[in-house]
Parts: structure tokens; sequence; C-alpha cells
């Protein structure tokens, strides 16, 4: 066989190391995170590489371009001046740019449910498998598209992936990872890698469009989603057949019967969670589409790569606030709720201080604690959404995380659509205020969160059948040297105690006459039914009556 260059090894060895490392539990749960991370980071990659990118290369193609008129000016002293020709603008542009920016959001909202249903019955990977396809194909499409309608398909292909994807991917973690401080921390981790696609795309995107073209950045994102695809495929087969087996070990060969995705919707507690992930992602949905132009506007010494990087320092919080609550999830599971308002009082209180900031470094801080408020809400609730599910409904997660992934998509889908005509209409000031009093008055409602938690089920609960309660038997006592057995009882003709009283007097009462004139039976006093037989050696034996657990 040959030799792999660089680690000097066969490849049957290597392929023979790699099954075992597959079919190992727990490096199948690494494995099964590692592939979960990295299809969200390439998804979020995806949503944000295009915004340096998109907006620039539709102007170079032409895609809305328009020579103004001659422009005629009155000076003071009557005189006419006539400019010339060639001043540009670009009629339609931001509204173009914005349906385009959120069309990926708004058919993941849709797609999304319909993923959900899809996962609760047909388990993880296919569709899974499904979403990286398509993320794959949607990617080269935007790699190789020259028009907007082109662009346009292609990002709205995009959202169909990625609504299978992402749920089935936050679904898969939370089925691998049962016990809460595992799942809060596996969760986090996810999380920061979508924070992570987030906030590098941009530059990581505008530098290869700059110096290596648009086909660049497009061309290694479809060929991250297809090998992450290809490892799905090794993985999923020696996980799926651990699973029949225990399933199997258990008695339970299929998978329980799912939650309908409308029953967990009308579940209050996570009808709250949902609502507070769309409120913690409202700031950052509002803002991405407006803090550019309002930063030219207010800040004329700025440069085109601290617009670029003004989200990028945020990362450093984000990371934090996700460390930080999983620390705290894990000591204090408990008391999520209280992470979830704290972090929506942040994002609000922090939201008044982004328009009064005048400089790039002072405007970094109010980012940064709004990301770190973000951070806070889904570390906390993500998880909590999965122990709801547990407790009170199937456990079986796609239908929950679809309704957090159209949470996530419903704040995207409506941001980019309206935030900037209501920045041009009230002010870049009011749009920040209504971000803050929105998010903070969001707050008490999660109060209601704090008695989820006082019912926490036993570890062996789910080992009790209580469709097969113990067998009823009377149990024998031993006095003075008799003894009875629970095999002397005819179980087929079980009886209760005053039944059981009731014969064995009359047994007693027909063997009389048969016993030897020198022995005699006397009743002794009681409610009870004791006998005391006595022979002419003194030997007293009683018999107490049988009684039922």
């Amino acid at each position: 066989m040959p030799i792999i260059p660089f680690i000097n090894k066969d490849v049957a060895e290597v392929a023979k190391k790699a099954n075992d490392r597959f079919r190992d539990p727990k490096a199948q749960r690494t494995i099964v995170l590692v592939i979960v991370c990295v299809a969200l980071l390439l998804d979020n990659m995806l949503y944000m590489v295009i915004v340096p990118i998109i907006p620039e290369y539709l102007r170079s193609i032409g895609a809305w371009e328009e020579i103004l008129p001659p422009v005629i000016w009155v000076l003071e002293n009557g005189t006419n001046v006539t400019l010339p020709p060639g001043v540009i603008t670009y009629m339609n542009e931001d509204v173009s740019v914005g349906v385009l920016f959120a069309s990926k959001a708004l058919i993941q909202l849709f797609i999304s449910p319909v993923a959900g249903y899809c996962i609760d019955r047909i388990d993880y990977d296919l569709p899974m498998m499904f979403g990286l396809t398509v993320m794959f194909f949607s990617t080269a499409i935007f790699a190789f598209g020259k028009s907007y309608g082109v662009l346009f398909f292609a990002r709205a292909l995009q959202g169909v992936g990625s609504g299978f994807a992402d749920t089935g991917g936050l679904a898969m973690i939370a089925d691998r990872y049962t016990e809460e401080g595992e799942r809060t921390k596996a969760l986090g981790l996810a999380l920061g890698c979508i924070s992570f696609g987030s906030l590098v795309a941009p530059p990581f995107g505008g530098i290869l469009y700059e110096f290596a073209g648009k086909k660049v950045p497009f061309l290694i994102l479809s060929t991250t989603a297809l090998l992450d695809g290809i490892l799905l495929l090794l993985v999923m087969r020696p996980v799926k057949h651990a699973e029949l087996m225990e399933r199997l070990d258990k008695g339970a060969p299929h998978k329980p019967q799912s939650t309908p995705i409308w029953r967990l919707i009308m579940d209050p507690y996570i009808a709250l969670c949902a609502g507070a992930l769309c409120c913690s992602n409202i700031p950052l949905a509002f803002l991405e589409p407006t803090i550019a132009l309002w930063m030219e506007k207010t800040m004329p010494n700025i440069s085109e790569w601290q617009i670029g990087l003004v989200w990028l320092p945020a990362f450093v919080p984000y990371i934090c606030s996700i460390y930080l609550t999983v620390y705290l999830a894990k000591r204090y599971p408990q008391y999520q709720w209280v992470m979830a308002i704290a972090g929506l009082s942040l994002e609000g209180l922090f939201s008044f201080f982004v328009p009064f900031c005048t400089t790039f470094g002072t405007l970094m801080l109010p980012i940064g604690m709004v990301c770190w408020g973000i951070a806070l809400i889904d570390t906390a609730l993500l998880p909590t959404m999965g122990y709801l599910v547990d407790i009170r409904h199937t456990s079986v997660y796609g239908s929950v995380y679809a309704i957090a992934d159209v949470s996530y998509c419903l704040a995207y889908a409506i941001g980019p659509m309206i935030a900037g005509k209501i920045a041009s209409n009230y002010g870049f000031v009011a749009l920040n205020v209504g971000i803050g009093v929105f998010t903070l008055a969001y707050c008490p409602f999660l109060l209601i969160l704090r008695t989820i938690y006082m019912y926490k089920p036993l570890e062996n609960e789910t080992n009790v059948l209580l469709d097969d309660p113990p067998q009823k038997n009377f149990r024998a006592y031993m006095m003075n040297n008799l003894e009875m057995h629970p095999a002397d009882i005819d179980n087929k003709n079980m009886q209760n105690h005053l039944e059981f009283s009731k014969n064995q007097q009359e047994n007693l009462k027909n063997t009389m006459d048969t016993l030897p004139n020198e022995r005699k039976v006397k009743k002794m006093p009681g409610n009870n039914l004791l006998f005391e037989i006595s022979d002419k050696n003194g030997d007293t034996r009683g018999i107490l009556e049988s009684d039922s657990d």
C-alpha cells in the first residue's frame, strides 16, 4: 500500500485508525460537534462575506448606474452656470441591496419549520447533508454569477440550505450532549463559531476580493462545505449503527414520536425563549445595514478599513461572555433565566450609547457590550429550550431548534428592510433609542422562566415503567417455627386480607374434628385471626394472616 507523505504511514493503517476513531462513542460526539461547528461557521461567513463584495461588484457591472442631466446653478449676480454631466447616482441601490441581503433570512424563515419536521421524522444526518449540499451549490453560483438576478437566486438558495443545516446541527448537538453542563458547553462552542463567522467574514471577503477577485472567497467556502459534507457521510454511518444498537438494548427499536412544532410554539416557556432570542438579535440586525452610512456622516476622518472592522473587536467580549455563561450555567443551572435578563438588559442599555460615540475607539465599547449581551442570552437560552423539551415534551429536538432558527431569521429578515428607512426618516438616534426601549421592555417577561427548574427529573426516572405495576403477592410470616411460602398461595384466586382471614378460619374449624383429643384449639382475643394450637408437649404454633404489599 502507498505511504502518505509527511506522516509516513500506510493508507490502510490510517484508514483503520480513522474507522476505529469513528466507532468510538466519545470520539463520535467530538467529530459531530466539529462538523456542526464548521457548518455554522460556513453559514454565517456566507451571510456576511457579501457585505464588502456585492455592492461594489454590482456597481462595477452597471446594475443600476444612471447619468444625471446637467445641473444649472444661478449665481448671486444672475449668471447661469451649467455643470457638465457625468455625475453618477445609483437609483434604488439601497433598497435592492437590502432586499438581496434579507432574502436569505426570509427564505430561511419559512424553510426552518419544514426542516424541523423532517429532522424529527428521518433523523438529523440526511437533512443536514441536504443543507450542506445546497450551500455548496449556492456558494458556487455566487462565485460565477454576473447579474443581480443570479445573485438574488443564489442568496435565496442559501436560505434553503441554511434552514436545514443550522436546524439539523443544533438539534444534533442537543441529541448527543444530554447532560445539561455538557450541552451548554457544546452549544456555547457552536455559538462561538457563529460569532466568529459573522465577524471575520467581512474582512475575509474584502481582502480576497481586492487582491484575488470575486470568485476566490466563494470557491474557498464552497470547497469547505463539500469537505464538511463528506466528513458527515463518513461519521454518521457508525453513529447511526451505535444508536440502533443502543435502542435495541433498551427494547425500543424505533425513535420516540416527536412533539408537533405547533404544540411547542404554544408552550409559553418555549415561546418566551424564542421571543428573547429574536429580541437579542434585533440590535445587530438593525445596526449592520445602517452603521456604515452613519459613521461616514458623523466621523469625517473615518477610513474604509475602520468601517469594515468595526464589528471585529466585538469578537473578544463575545467569546468571553460565552465562556463566563458556560461556567455559571454549570454551577448554577437554575439561574440561566437571570443570565438571559442580564444579557438583554446590557443590549438595551448600551444601545443608547451607540449614536453618541464620535470616534472609532469609543464606538467599540458599546458595540462590544451589545455583543456581550447577545452571547449571554444565546448561550443561556439555547440549552434551556432543549431542557424544556426534555421535561415537558418528547426528547426530539428538530422542531424546537427550528423555532430558535426562525427567531434569528425573523430579526435578520426585518432589520435590513426597515432599519434604513427608520434611520433616514427619524434619525439614527431614534433608531437606537427604539432598539433599547424594546429590548428592555422584554426583560420582565423572562421572570416567568424562573419556575422551570423547580421540577428536575430523576436520573433513573426514564427506566420506571408505569404501565407494569409490581406483582402483588401475600407475604408469609414465621411464628414459632411455622412457615408459609408465597408459592403456597393460589395466584389465580388472589384474595384480600378479609377474604383470606374468613376462609382460613372456616378451614381450621372444619379440621378441628380431626385433631387428637389431647389437642385443643382456642381463639386468641383481638380482631386478627390468630389461633394457638397446643399439644401435650406444650408446643405452640401460631399463624398470622398474610398481607399484601
